[in-house]
Parts: structure tokens; C-alpha cells; sequence
């Protein structure tokens, strides 16, 4: 090292690593290095990594491992902010009947984003004024990044000694402690002037000396804070933590000795982007936070909903400018002030915001401000206006706001109309609360059918191991049909009184959230079922049910023909026993029923059916039970 080759002795306090940078030659005494003043040779002063003084680093400034393990402060909502966001969730849910329709922005304590900001950790140990500014004046500590190129080269990156002095190789030490960073190059010049010719210099001030403060009072985590020479205010409140839940950010003090040096209200950087109170700190400077002042919740259709803390004498219209004013959909007629100091049992003031002396309103501490939505705002069904969805065949299918009062027909004209494919036989019209009465209905019908099941199963006797297994396996088929009933949901479909040649919907008043699709007029009929080829067949005019149900093979021998059913195209259905009269199945009747388009034909198979030997087993039984009968009676003489 250079200490050692040339034989320099450095100072304990400013001790210099670099590498093998003056000597020409081999040798190792000083006397081998030619003298750029004497001899005009150039005195190379070469650092591929920067000369260095022991402990600095060249390029970024170090960060503490300690501060690389620490992790941005949690936020802690004091019990006044759950509360506020308490009640929030619950207007909101009163508001909908139901949960709210959009989660509930969640009401924390104003500013306190700026105190948990998630790049909190990983900048936490940087200095945050990297640049220091032209007048800054160089004090023990400071690091000073010195360029020397020309006759000498040298990147060096010194610390200021106690004594306010900086050891540069073959020049020695010069004085910069009380220098202005402005003044620097000249000031190292001079000195390096002294021993090389023909040379130019660069030299700023690099890492800025760490300082200690104190942070006391209502914060997160208060003590001593290390900080950069150049940090301010917010800089240290941010790296303590910020002011716990108990603390102020309207109270800040900075204090220098028996002096108070200014007073921060950091709403004033919040609100306003005004600093003017955050001065640079200095060594062993106090930051006091006082106690939170007066709280105050605002909610509802603003644009920052919050909690707020208040000064003395701060009003109504001074909260709303806090929280952005209202929001475009705000009902500014309807503001309610619920006061929680209020024992007399009337917690809720209504206040007119429009009045000259509605925002001169005073606050007090609990105070919870709710400003209404217009599209909250609750009106009798009959007059509110009806948002319909419209799909299918019609010129402009889309979502459409219609008057009160509005049918089914005016949706098809806000529509455009109907295509020349439309079927109105088929519309399809659900309404969200025939849905939800359907499904009441159904979930009351499938636990009564439970009830009666377990009923059923419970009171069967079993007299044989065949009877047993017989019930065994009726029971899991009643299971599975049990959880497949669970999984069926109502669609709400309201089926309209329609014919098939029909050319317009029925004069019916529309809901809110009501869904009309208009279908194309259907080309084939499906048949399903215990047939021998299920499928779908083409539409022709003129022909039965009988006809599909021929093309698709017809009836199997284990189908019940007497249960047919059709479901027509517009959600009514037509069974073969609405058809059965005294001397007939009914299914006659229905194979002669007109197709329509759309239709769709199910043949069930028939449940209660048996095999020729199950049918000779139980005919034997019948006899032979019979004929001990005969035979008792005989033995009587009767």
C-alpha cells in the first residue's frame, strides 16, 4: 500500500489505502520517486478503485444492516378509527339490504399513508438529501470526494478529521472544515498547486456526516435517531415511525436548546404541499409530539373520507375542505353530524350545508360526519327509475334506464325493435325477485322432502337380508338425488302468456334489474329421454310430436309413454297426463299435439317396473300363501 511503498506515515485519524501509485520504478523508498516540481516527470497519482480512507466506500452510500433488517412500521388504528369504519360498513349494508354492492374504502387516520409507506424499508437507510447544496458548509464527518487529473490522477474520497482537515497523498493536509462546498476546488487547488503543475481538480462533498436527534413525546418509536447532516423534520418523524395512534400531526416541535425553533403542522404538507416549517435539523436538536387533538370522522360521498384531527375553532366547512369536498354524486342538501358527547338520546343532527351557517357548524371530539349519495337517496319503487337489460333479436341490445312505470314493450322501443329473426314465442324474462322467491320456495321444498324421507326410511321394517339391502340402496339413491337437488338454482324466468304467433309482449310494468331475451325463431325440436336416438330434428311446419318422437326411434320398452312432456319454447309445458281421460293414457292425445319451433320432447322411463321373474317369484308367493289358506279352511270344516 502507499503508506508502506513510499514510506508515508498517515495520521491515525485519516489513514489513506491506495495502491502502488507514485513510485516508477521497484523500489520501495521515497527516494525513488521522481519530484514532478524537480525533475518534470509526472508523478502518477492512479486508483483503479478510487483512493479510500478506511471505513469509506466509494459510489452509493452505505446502508446500516441493522436498518436493512427493519421493516416499515405497522399501522395501529386507535379505537375512534374502528369505530368510524365500523359504522361506515354498517350504513352501507343498511343502504343495499343486503352486503354493499362495492367494498367500503377503508376510514384510517389522515396522513397516516405518509408514515407507512411501503418504500419506508428500503429507503430508510439512505441519505435523503443526496446533493448537498452549494452553501453548505463542510464540518468534521463530511466525506469529500476529490478528482485530480492531468500531471497526477487521483479519485480520492476523504473524511473530514476532527480538526476539520483532509490528508490528499504527496500534498498533505488541507483545511476545508468551515468551507463552503462552492469553495472547495479552489480551496484544493491551491493546496495541490503547491507540489504538481499542469493539472485540473474536481471535488464536492460526498457522504454527509450522520447526526443525532431526539424524538419525544406521542411517537411510534421515540429515542435517538441518526440521520444525515442535511435531513429535516419530516425526515426524522418518518424514520421514528411517525406519530403513534395517541400522537399529533398537527403538534410538532423543534427544539434547540432552550429554544423553539418552528412549530410543524404537517397537514399543512398534506393538504397544501407547504413545508415552510421544515427546517434542517442539527445535532442534538429535540422533535417533540404532542397529544392528538380533536378527532373527528367524516364518511360518505367525499372525496377522502378519514379521520381527521381538528384544531380550536375549526369548523364544518373546514373538515369538508380537509377531505376534498364532495364528490360528484354527493347529496349536498343531506349532511349528518352524529355527536357521540350527546347523552339526551338525539345523537344525529341534520344539517343544511347550503345555509350561510351550516359550515360554520362547530365540531367536537367524537363528532362522525356523513354526507349522503344521491344515489343512495331511497324513493318510493313506483317512482324509481328502472335499469332493464335487453338481449337477443333487437336492433340495440344493451342496458337501458327507463322511467317509472315503463312495460316490457316500451323496452323493446328503447331497443330499436325487433329483427325480422325474432320469436316472440320464446322470450325469455327473468325478474331478480321471482328469483329470489324461488328459491325460498325450493329450499323449503327440499327440506320438507328430507324431513320425509328420514321419516320414511325410519319407520320401514326389515323382515329378510333382501329387504334390508333393498332399503340400503333405495336410501343412497334418495342421497344422490338429495345433493343433486342442492345444486339446481331458480333462474327467476317469469313465463309470459304468449301464442306462437304472437307479435307483441304483454303491457307488464318492469322491475328493476329485470333481463329480457328475445330469442331467433327455433329450427329444430329435441327429443330426449328412454328413446333410441336423442337428438335434435329439424323444424317443418305441419307436423306432430308424434313425428319427431318416430325419427328419433320411438319409445324404449322400459319408457313410460303415459309421462311424456314437452317444454315449449316459451317455458310452458304440456304432459301426456293433462291430455288422460277415463278411457285413455293421454298419450294418444299428446303424439297428436302441433310441433312448434323450439319445442323440446322428454320420454321418462318408467320407475316402478319389474322383471318377468321377479313378477313369477311374487305371483308363487301369492299362490302358495293362498293355498295354505284353502287348506286351513278345509281342515276347519268351514
Amino acid at each position: 500500500m502507499l503508506a508502506q511503498q513510499t514510506g508515508w506515515a498517515q495520521s491515525a485519524a485519516t489513514p489513506v489505502a491506495v495502491d502502488n501509485a507514485l513510485n516508477t520504478g521497484s523500489g520501495v523508498n521515497s527516494t525513488n520517486v521522481p519530484d514532478a516540481n524537480t525533475t518534470g516527470g509526472r508523478a502518477q497519482l492512479r486508483g483503479n478503485a478510487g483512493y479510500q480512507n478506511q471505513g469509506s466506500t466509494s459510489g452509493p452510500p452505505r446502508q446500516d444492516s441493522t436498518l436493512q433488517s427493519q421493516q416499515p412500521p405497522s399501522y395501529v388504528p386507535n379505537e375512534f378509527e374502528r369505530y368510524v369504519q365500523d359504522l361506515g360498513a354498517r350504513l352501507s349494508a343498511s343502504k343495499s339490504g343486503e352486503q354493499p354492492l362495492t367494498p367500503v374504502a377503508q376510514v384510517r387516520r389522515f396522513g397516516a399513508d405518509l408514515m407507512t409507506d411501503p418504500a419506508w424499508g428500503a429507503s430508510m437507510g439512505l441519505d435523503p438529501l443526496p446533493q448537498a447544496p452549494s452553501d453548505y458548509i463542510v464540518k468534521p464527518g463530511d466525506e469529500v470526494a476529490v478528482t485530480i487529473w492531468g500531471s497526477a490522477d487521483a479519485d480520492l474520497h476523504l473524511t473530514v478529521d476532527r480538526n476539520g482537515r483532509i490528508a490528499i497523498p504527496r500534498v498533505g493536509a488541507v483545511q476545508v472544515g468551515g468551507v463552503r462546498q462552492s469553495e472547495l476546488n479552489s480551496v484544493i487547488t491551491r493546496q495541490v498547486g503547491q507540489t504538481f503543475r499542469n493539472f485540473q481538480v474536481s471535488a464536492s462533498v460526498g457522504r454527509l456526516r450522520s447526526i443525532r436527534v431526539f424524538v419525544t413525546g406521542f411517537a411510534l418509536r421515540p429515542g435517538s435517531v441518526n440521520v444525515s447532516a442535511l435531513s429535516s423534520v419530516l425526515h426524522v418523524l418518518m424514520k421514528a415511525g411517525g406519530p403513534s395512534a395517541a400522537g399529533s400531526f398537527r403538534d410538532v416541535t423543534l427544539r434547540r436548546g432552550n429554544q423553539v425553533v418552528s412549530r410543524f403542522d404537517l397537514y399543512d404538507l398534506l393538504l397544501h404541499g407547504d413545508r415552510a416549517a421544515d427546517e434542517i435539523v442539527q445535532p442534538d436538536d429535540v422533535i417533540h409530539i404532542g397529544p392528538v387533538g380533536d378527532q373527528v370522522g367524516l364518511i360518505g360521498a367525499v372525496n377522502q373520507p378519514a379521520v381527521y384531527e381538528l384544531k380550536k375553532g375549526e369548523t364544518l366547512g373546514d373538515l369538508l375542505a380537509m377531505g376534498g369536498g364532495f364528490n360528484a354524486v354527493a347529496d349536498r342538501s343531506s349532511i349528518s353530524i352524529e355527536h357521540l358527547t350527546d347523552k339526551s338520546g338525539v345523537r344525529v343532527e341534520q344539517v343544511n350545508i347550503a345555509q350561510p351557517q351550516g359550515a360554520r357548524t362547530p365540531l367536537a371530539a367524537g363528532d362522525v360526519i356523513q354526507v349522503a349519495s344521491a344515489l343512495a337517496s331511497v324513493l318510493p319503487k313506483d317512482k324509481q327509475a328502472k335499469r332493464v337489460h335487453i338481449d337477443g333479436e333487437v336492433s340495440q341490445p344493451g342496458d337501458y334506464v327507463l322511467p317509472p312505470g315503463a312495460t316490457l314493450s316500451d323496452a323493446l322501443n328503447a331497443a330499436g325493435g325487433l329483427t325480422p329473426k325474432a320469436f316472440l314465442f320464446g322470450t325469455e324474462f327473468t325478474r331478480e325477485s321471482v328469483r329470489q322467491v324461488q328459491q325460498q320456495n325450493f329450499d323449503r321444498a327440499l327440506r320438507d322432502l328430507e324431513t320425509e324421507t328420514a321419516k320414511s326410511t325410519a319407520s320401514r321394517r326389515v323382515a329378510s337380508a333382501e329387504e334390508a339391502s333393498s332399503l340400503t340402496a333405495s336410501e343412497n339413491a334418495n342421497n344422490r338425488l338429495l345433493e343433486r337437488l342442492r345444486q339446481i338454482r331458480p333462474t327467476g324466468r317469469v313465463v309470459l302468456p304468449l301464442t306462437p304467433d304472437t307479435h307483441s309482449l304483454p303491457d307488464m310494468a318492469l322491475e328493476d334489474g329485470d333481463r329480457i331475451t328475445i330469442p331467433a325463431r327455433g329450427s329444430s325440436v329435441g327429443v330426449f329421454g328412454s328413446v333410441f336416438n336423442t337428438g335434435s330434428f329439424i323444424f317443418a311446419d305441419n307436423r306432430t310430436l308424434n313425428d319427431y318422437l318416430k325419427q328419433a326411434g320411438g319409445p324404449t320398452k322400459g319408457a313410460d309413454p303415459g309421462s311424456m312432456f314437452v317444454v315449449r319454447a316459451n317455458g310452458t309445458v304440456v304432459s301426456a297426463h293433462q291430455l288422460s281421460g277415463t278411457f285413455s293414457d293421454g298419450a294418444s292425445d299428446f303424439r297428436g299435439l302441433a310441433a312448434l319451433p323450439g319445442d323440446t320432447l322428454f320420454v321418462p322411463e318408467e320407475l316402478n317396473k319389474t322383471t318377468g321373474v321377479q313378477d313369477a317369484k311374487d305371483w308363487t308367493q301369492i299362490i302358495y300363501q293362498l293355498g295354505l289358506g284353502l287348506a286351513g279352511i278345509a281342515a276347519l270344516g268351514l
